[in-house]
């Protein structure tokens, strides 16, 4: 391959992780739970009592695909996207040490909340309930 077959490819990559963050974050979004941000280590934790195997399935799958996106938020940081929410998803998907920290951290920015939210109304969703902080 030369360079610019690299070039068209990366324009192919370009174009289908902007238009595939167009569709699939908002509907991602949009399919969350209202108190996702409040209930989701919760919910991790009953699972993980009741039913060990589903749960680590659920967590092997989760991390795989939350890794995918945070990948790509990373890469629409210079390619055109909706690159930090595509990352905020991932790593609400992702299970990892410290993970809700972080998370709660990065949710507890006005501007972030508003963008989240404007995506649910948008979808005709309610907005989310955010952690008092």
């Amino acid at each position: 391959m030369n360079v610019n077959d690299y070039l068209r490819l990366l324009g192919l990559l370009s174009v289908l992780t902007f238009v595939g963050s167009l569709i699939a974050v908002p509907w991602i979004i949009a399919r969350l739970d209202r108190d996702f941000f409040i209930r989701h280590r919760q919910r991790v934790q009953e699972r993980r009592q009741h039913h060990p195997l589903l749960a680590t399935l659920i967590f092997v799958t989760r991390n795989l695909a939350g890794l995918a996106l945070l990948t790509a938020g990373i890469a629409m940081l210079v390619l055109p996207g909706q690159g930090l929410l595509t990352m905020l998803l991932g790593l609400s998907f992702m299970d990892f040490p410290g993970k809700h920290a972080l998370l709660e951290r990065a949710i507890a920015y006005p501007k972030l909340q508003h963008a989240l939210n404007w995506l649910r109304r948008k979808e005709g969703k309610e907005e989310f309930i955010f952690p008092d902080r």
